[in-house]
C-alpha cells in the first residue's frame, strides 16, 4: 500500500478524518503496519493494550468469558477503552489473517489530550455519541431534507390588498406585483383567494367583479415559519393537499412558498405519489401510486433522512389513500355518520412499509349499522389488493367487534378496564393509537374523552396494562453482548420484541395516564417532559434509542432482495461496528426505562 493510499484510508475513517491532512501526516510518521496470523491474542484480561489497532484487512473477535461480542472488520478500529482505562474483561483473537496499522498508546492518549473532536468521539454521552454517529453515516449523501430551511428557497412576495377593495381592483393589483396568489386583510383576519377561488366563487357563480374581494377569500391560512425545514413544508403539503403555504416571520408574512419551487428543489417524487392518490378513481390506479412508496422510503433512506421523518411523509399519504378508499366505498350520504380509525403503527403515524391492518368503524349514535357491514367488507377487500395484509389479530372493519356505534364503543372500553384478561389488554393498547383517517374526527374525539375518564384512580388496570412490557426480554447479556434467539433465527435478534415494542408500549400507558392526545411514541415522550415526569436528558435519550432501533430494522429489511412477512430479526454480525455500538446502546436505554416503568407503576407487586 502506497503512502498515498495509507492517507487515504485514514482520512476515510471516523474519527480520524477529524485530524486534518497535516496531522494525518504525522500520525503516520508514528505508526507501523503489523501482521498476525489466526488465533494471535492481541489483548486480554492479561494481555495488556500497548496500542489502537486500526484494521486494513483481516476480522478479530472479541471476547468476554468466551461469549462473542464484537466482530472487526476492515477499517474498524480497537480497543481504545483498553487504553483509556488500563484494562479490559475483554479478549481480541484474530479471526482472519490480520493486516493493521499499530497506533502507539501514547501517541493516541495525546491526541485525546490536545484534540477535542477526537477525545468526543471516544469519552462523548450516549446522545451526542448517537447523533454523530448516525450524522457520519450519511456524511457523503446529505440530503437537502436534512439541511435545507424555507429561507433558502426562493419566496414570492406577498400580494395584500383590503377586504372591502374591489375583486378587479385586487387583480389589477396582483398583476402589476406579478404575483400569483392576493392575501387578503380583514381587520385582523387574512385570506387568501388562489386561482382555485376565481374560477369557481367569480367565474362559475357569475359573481361580479366589482364585488369585495373578501367574499370569495379562503380564511384559515397553512402557514410555516421562515426558519422551518422543507421538509416540514413537503409534510405539509402532502398533508393538506395545498398548492401553497404562507411563510411568516414571528407574526408577520414575508412570503409564499409555491408547491412547484419546492419540489424542484427536493427533485423527488412524494408528490406525485400524492397526486396520483388524489386523482385515483379506481383500484388500480391507487395501487400504482401504492408500489411507489416503497420506491420512495428506499430513496429517502438511503439519503440519510431519519426514520421518523420517513414515517410521517408515508403515514400521510397512507392516510390518503385510506382516505380515497373510503370515499370510493361508502356513499357520501352516510360518510359524516361515521369515522374510519386506523391503529397500531399507522395509527402513531410511524409506519413505513406495509404492515397488518389494524383498523375499525365508530358509528355515529341512532345510524343503523347494518347499512355500514357490506361497504366496509368492500373497504377491507380493496386494502387487501392494495397490499395491505390481513391483521392476524383480526382487528379490521370486517370483524364486528370493531365497527360500533359510540355507545357500543364506550361500552366496550368499559368492559376493557374492568376485565384484566389479555384480549382486554390487548383491545386497550390497540385502541390508545387510533386516529381518525375518513369521516368525522369528533366521534374518535369523544371516545378518547370517555377512554381517559374510564382510567380515573384506575392504576391496578394501569399497571396491568404496564406490565406487558417485561413479556420480553431485552436481548443484552450482563456482560453487554447480545442475546441471540434460536431454532431458524440462532444468529439474530429480534429489534421489536426485545427493544421498540418496550418503548412503545411504555410510553402508551404512560400517555394513557397522563391523558396526552398525541398518538406519535416521540410526540408522547416530548409531552411527558414537557409535564416533568422524565428530565429532558432521559426523554432524549429515549428518542434517541428509538429512532436508532427503528432506523437499524428498517436498514435491515430495506436490504432483503425480496421483503418478507417477518420483518423484526436483524443479524448483528452483518450490521457494522459503529450500527453494533449504536443497537447496544440503545438497549441499555431500553433497560432503564424498563426499570423506570417497574417502580412507577409497582410493577414487582402485579401478580
Amino acid at each position: 500500500m502506497s503512502l498515498f493510499d495509507q492517507k487515504a484510508l485514514l482520512m476515510s475513517i471516523h474519527p480520524f478524518d477529524l485530524l486534518g491532512e497535516r496531522m494525518i501526516e504525522k500520525l503516520m510518521t508514528q505508526m507501523d503496519i503489523a501482521y498476525y496470523p489466526k488465533e494471535t491474542v492481541l489483548i486480554a484480561p492479561r494481555v495488556r493494550a500497548e496500542s489502537l489497532y486500526i484494521i486494513i484487512k483481516g476480522i478479530v473477535n472479541e471476547t468476554v468469558d468466551g461469549e462473542l461480542q464484537n466482530v472487526y472488520g476492515e477499517r474498524d478500529s480497537f480497543d481504545a477503552n483498553s487504553l483509556i482505562y488500563g484494562n479490559t474483561q475483554s479478549t481480541f483473537i484474530v479471526d482472519e489473517d490480520l493486516i493493521c496499522y499499530e497506533l502507539p498508546k501514547e501517541t493516541f492518549l495525546n491526541l485525546l489530550q490536545d484534540v477535542e473532536p477526537f477525545q468526543n468521539y471516544f469519552m462523548q454521552d450516549f446522545i451526542t455519541k448517537h447523533q454523530n454517529l448516525k450524522e457520519r453515516q450519511h456524511q457523503n449523501e446529505l440530503t437537502p431534507f436534512m439541511v435545507s430551511r424555507v429561507d433558502e428557497i426562493y419566496l414570492h412576495a406577498p400580494c395584500f390588498v383590503d377586504a372591502s377593495e374591489s375583486i378587479i381592483a385586487a387583480l389589477q393589483k396582483m398583476a402589476h406585483q406579478g404575483a400569483q396568489v392576493i392575501l387578503v386583510r380583514d381587520d385582523e383576519v387574512i385570506g387568501i383567494v388562489t386561482d382555485t377561488n376565481l374560477r369557481e366563487r367569480v367565474l362559475l357563480s357569475g359573481k361580479s367583479t366589482a364585488d369585495a374581494i373578501g367574499e370569495i377569500a379562503t380564511y384559515g391560512l397553512f402557514t410555516i415559519e421562515r426558519s422551518d425545514f422543507l421538509f416540514n413544508a413537503l409534510l405539509l403539503f402532502t398533508k393538506h393537499g395545498v398548492k401553497r403555504l404562507v411563510v411568516t416571520e414571528g407574526n408577520q408574512i414575508v412570503g409564499i412558498l409555491e408547491q412547484l419551487d419546492l419540489l424542484s428543489h427536493f427533485a423527488n417524487h412524494t408528490h406525485l405519489i400524492a397526486a396520483s392518490i388524489e386523482r385515483a378513481n379506481t383500484l388500480d390506479e391507487l395501487q400504482s401510486a401504492q408500489r411507489s412508496l416503497t420506491h420512495l422510503v428506499r430513496s429517502l433512506t438511503s439519503k440519510g433522512v431519519r426514520v421518523r421523518y420517513v414515517s410521517k411523509l408515508v403515514s400521510e399519504l397512507n392516510a390518503k389513500l385510506y382516505r380515497k378508499v373510503f370515499e370510493m366505498v361508502v356513499p357520501v350520504s352516510m360518510q359524516n355518520d361515521c369515522a374510519l380509525i386506523v391503529m397500531g403503527s399507522e395509527g402513531r403515524g410511524e409506519q413505513v412499509l406495509r404492515t397488518d391492518q389494524d383498523n375499525g368503524l365508530i358509528i355515529r349514535d341512532g345510524a343503523d349499522e347494518s347499512l355500514f357491514v357490506p361497504y366496509m367488507m368492500e373497504l377491507n377487500r380493496y386494502l387487501l389488493e392494495l397490499g395491505f395484509p390481513k391483521c392476524s389479530g383480526n382487528v379490521m372493519v370486517s370483524n364486528p367487534y370493531w365497527r360500533h356505534t359510540i355507545s357500543g364503543y364506550k361500552k366496550m372500553i368499559s368492559e376493557w378496564v374492568e376485565t384484566f384478561n389479555e384480549e382486554s389488554l390487548m383491545g386497550l393498547s390497540i385502541f390508545v393509537d387510533a386516529q381518525c383517517v375518513a369521516g368525522d374526527a369528533a366521534l374518535l374525539h369523544e371516545c378518547r374523552e370517555y377512554l381517559f375518564d374510564s382510567f380515573e384512580g384506575r392504576n391496578d388496570v394501569m399497571a396491568h396494562l404496564a406490565k406487558v412490557v417485561l413479556a420480553f426480554e431485552t436481548p443484552l447479556s450482563l456482560i453487554g453482548g447480545f442475546v441471540l434467539g434460536r431454532a431458524e433465527h440462532e444468529s439474530e435478534l429480534d429489534i421489536k420484541k426485545g427493544g421498540i415494542f418496550a418503548i412503545v408500549h411504555g410510553i402508551r400507558v404512560l400517555a394513557l395516564e397522563h391523558k396526552i392526545e398525541s398518538t406519535n411514541t416521540i410526540e408522547r415522550i416530548k409531552e411527558l417532559n414537557n409535564i416533568g415526569l422524565f428530565d429532558k436528558r432521559f426523554a432524549s435519550e429515549l428518542i434517541e434509542a428509538y429512532d436508532t432501533l427503528l432506523s437499524i430494522r428498517l436498514r435491515s429489511i430495506l436490504s432483503q432482495k425480496q421483503i418478507s412477512d417477518v420483518q423484526n430479526y436483524v443479524n448483528p454480525k452483518l450490521l457494522t461496528k459503529a450500527d453494533r455500538d449504536l443497537l447496544k446502546d440503545s438497549f441499555k436505554i431500553v433497560n432503564t426505562f424498563k426499570k423506570f416503568l417497574t417502580y412507577h407503576f409497582h410493577l414487582g407487586m402485579v401478580v
